[in-house]
């Protein structure tokens, strides 16, 4: 290992099957001078797109052109620095790939970096990069955000160009970025966001004491602390369960049926004509989605549409919910299966909020524990995006709290 490699490519951040050599942007963009990394799902032109696993990657051929996002980013002058490491078709929150390893989490050292854009945010964390191209269905952006200690948004679902993107379960599959600073995170969003935006100033603050109930008490503890100084909050502010009347497991639970159906959509063919070798734990929930049928797929999307309704309904534009990034922070490196699987149910209870509603939800790094990172997440209406990434800005002189 050549030890005068950047920090992220020593860590494993990056992809075997990584650039041959940075792409240079556009000059004069709005993000000329700043350096990005892409998923391992976004193509580049002339090299394959992998999702995290070699039995895909060995399908691919090089693309003929750059995914959307990424044709835009270097329009507007980023520099290209290479391909990160995911999970293993995007189907685990842990950020451990069975195939090309762990990105080591730099700033919890020996636990997860969480996943599925493992690589994008521990390169940003790494100083590797400026940004970072990650996306999220249920959580791959704002659980590795908290995790990392970095900057991160899921936008709004249908807000980014998504055409040379691999898919996972197209109704909930939402663009995110990693940013070293707000200022950064906003400046991309100028660049990748589509369409109409709907914009109110923030005047009510809603924070899900469900949510809260989720998470250690040493991270709930650290993060009312950080609202409750936030005056540029509004000061109208409700504490309520976002879940009722079903509760988040509930939710959860229809997340992941919707979910594993789709994934069985996309990824079912490759995997009844190849029987590729997948990783543990991705291919226990392959086997699950295999398994899910088109009448529980029914029920759930019924009851999606009653969330939706009810989500939105509360978070109307001007109203921002207030939820822990995750519950807790990074679960050791060498944690048995077991623990994992209880992190991952902890934290879809959380995240599927965002998810079922296709919202965009902020992290902000508002500080540690034990020394280990913690997030703030705040979830915006639908299409204000734009509000979320000026509300971080304001919010920046809050990180650094110790708990």
């Amino acid at each position: 290992m050549n030890e005068n490699r950047p920090a992220g490519r020593r860590s494993g951040a990056f992809v075997p099957h990584d650039l041959p050599a940075p792409l240079p942007g556009r000059p004069g963009g709005p993000l000329d001078g700043l350096t990005a990394a892409v998923k391992d799902m976004y193509d580049v032109a002339g090299e394959r797109t992998g999702g995290g696993c070699p039995a895909w990657l060995a399908l691919q051929k090089p693309a003929t052109r750059h995914a959307g996002a990424v044709a835009r980013i270097l329009d507007a002058g980023a520099t290209v620095i290479g391909k990160t490491v995911c999970d293993e078709l995007f189907y685990s929150v842990s950020g451990i790939n069975a195939h090309y390893g762990m990105p080591a989490n730099p700033r919890a050292p020996g636990r997860i970096p969480g996943g599925s854009s493992s690589g994008s945010a521990a390169a940003v964390a790494a100083g590797s990069c400026d940004f970072a191209l990650g996306s999220d269905t249920g959580g791959s952006v704002r659980i590795p955000a908290a995790l990392n200690g970095v900057w991160g948004i899921r936008t709004s679902t249908g807000r980014v160009d998504d055409s040379g993107e691999m898919a996972m379960a197209p109704s909930f599959d939402a663009c995110g970025w990693f940013a070293s600073g707000p200022g950064v995170l906003r400046k991309v969003g100028g660049v990748l966001l589509d369409g109409e935006t709907v914009r109110s100033p923030v005047r009510r603050l809603l924070v899900a004491e469900d949510a809260f109930a989720e998470a250690d008490a040493p991270v709930a503890e650290l993060l009312r602390g950080a609202l409750a100084d936030m005056t540029e909050l509004p000061a109208d502010r409700e504490g309520l369960r976002i879940g009722d009347p079903d509760g988040l497991d509930v939710w959860r639970e229809t997340f992941r049926l919707v979910q594993a159906r789709e994934v069985w959509k996309t990824f079912g063919p490759f995997i009844e004509t190849h029987d590729p070798k997948l990783g543990p734990g991705v291919r226990e929930r392959i086997d699950v989605a295999r398994a899910v049928t088109a009448e529980q797929e029914a029920t759930a999307r019924a009851a999606r549409e009653r969330i939706v309704a009810h989500v939105r309904g509360l978070i109307a534009p001007g109203t921002v919910l207030a939820v822990p990034s995750a519950p807790c922070i990074a679960p050791r490196a060498d944690a048995a299966f077991e623990q994992l699987e209880h992190y991952r149910l902890r934290v879809m209870r959380i995240v599927c909020i965002a998810g079922l509603a296709g919202l965009p939800q902020i992290s902000i790094p508002i500080g540690t524990v034990d020394g280990c990172p913690v997030g703030l997440g705040l979830v915006g209406w639908r299409h204000g995006d734009e509000a979320l990434l000026d509300l971080g800005v304001a919010l920046a002189r809050h990180c650094g709290r110790v708990g």
